[in-house]
């Protein structure tokens, strides 16, 4: 993991196309902007990880019902 320092007003960018800048700082918040493509999605990590059990959740009952069919055929 990579750590950096920034001030208020101050970015870094990642690849050509993604910048992060700091826009306040409030106590022990930390207020981000991101700019980003529209095509790169971007989340908190708590929604992300939320995403992918769900996903997974998902992809396991589909793989259930899937042998189930097959099962019954």
């Amino acid at each position: 993991m990579l750590a950096l320092t920034r001030k208020v007003n101050e970015s870094i960018v990642i690849g050509n196309d993604i910048e992060i800048s700091i826009l306040e700082i409030k106590g022990d918040q930390v207020k981000i902007g991101i700019n980003a493509p529209k095509a790169i999605p971007v989340y908190r990590k708590e929604i992300y990880l939320q995403i992918q059990e769900a996903n997974k959740e998902a992809a396991d009952s589909n793989i259930s019902v899937d042998i189930i069919k097959r099962l019954m055929e």
